[in-house]
């Protein structure tokens, strides 16, 4: 079965997207991949900079986590809308993790041929939609197939209930939907 990293692109404690994420693993384990659930707030890296890169090297939160990639067939995020586009910190993490260091050559080993899969809560109408297209272009240029189904849910801080679940069941089974599809790719793609 496939490994499988989930993660929202947001640091803040009570994000929506850092729910989505999780309801997500938890659909993607009861579907039976190997799921592993993290957060971005656990690996703070600074602003990339190629200076900072050239004088200080690459961080270590940013090995660590290009390390979970290269470990793991495919990822799910579920990325915030920031100004219709991807938030800072995603963006962030994206570009370092790229970044070729001595244990690691290949600069993109991180993405090339990966599976991944997109969904993004917001409180706007649009639930996040316009910050997916950005996201999906930018997964496609380095070398990840991103999985033709996506998830984007509006008015956001209504949308749970009390643990954490879908309220409306039209969305929860586009969750599912998206969250299968990957799922199945990414189990073809590893055989």
């Amino acid at each position: 079965m496939a490994k499988l990293l989930f993660f929202a692109g947001s640091a803040r404690k009570e994000s929506m997207n850092k729910k989505l994420a999780k309801l997500a693993a938890a659909m993607a384990q009861d579907a039976g991949a190997h799921v592993t659930h993290i957060d971005l707030k656990d690996f703070e890296m600074p602003l990339y900079d190629g200076d900072g890169e050239a004088q200080n090297g690459i961080p270590e939160n940013a090995k660590k986590l290009k390390q979970l990639f290269v470990e793991h067939d495919g990822f799910f995020i579920a990325s915030p809308e920031y100004n219709s586009s991807i938030p800072p910190l995603l963006k962030n993490t994206l570009d370092w993790i790229s970044r070729p260091h001595e244990e690691q050559e290949a600069s993109l080993i991180a993405f090339k041929g990966k599976i991944a899969a997109l969904g993004a809560v917001s409180p706007g109408g649009l639930g996040g939609l316009r910050g997916l297209v950005p996201l999906r272009m930018m997964l496609g240029n380095i070398g990840v197939t991103v999985v033709p189904s996506q998830v984007a849910i509006g008015s956001g801080f209504q949308v749970f209930d009390e643990n954490e679940h879908l309220k409306d069941d039209r969305q929860a089974r586009m969750l599912k939907a998206t969250i299968d599809e990957f799922v199945k790719i990414a189990n073809r793609l590893t055989d």
